[in-house]
């Protein structure tokens, strides 16, 4: 009885989606987040960032500006169906 490999619905296949160097960059803005020291936007124009979700989108930013290994941002379908 021969167990067949179940190969998995997603499409990737396999490896890591997002670099190690991008997971420290997510982690350190978390942490500026909790001691209130994460702005949003450029030049301190910004105000503090509160929200868990702003805190990882600025922090793999951030990572993809260093030129770490992040998956590009996804288009905004939504705004073109509405019309």
């Amino acid at each position: 009885m021969a167990t067949a490999k179940r190969k998995s619905s997603s499409k990737r296949s396999g490896g890591r989606r997002y670099g190690k160097a991008a997971s420290k960059r997510v982690e350190s803005a978390m942490r500026r987040r909790k001691k209130g020291t994460l702005k949003s936007g450029r030049g301190g124009k910004g105000g503090t960032v509160k929200s868990r979700k702003q805190a990882i989108a600025i922090g793999l930013s951030e990572a993809r500006a260093k030129g770490a290994k992040v998956p590009r941002k996804r288009t905004g379908k939504r705004a073109a169906r509405k019309k």
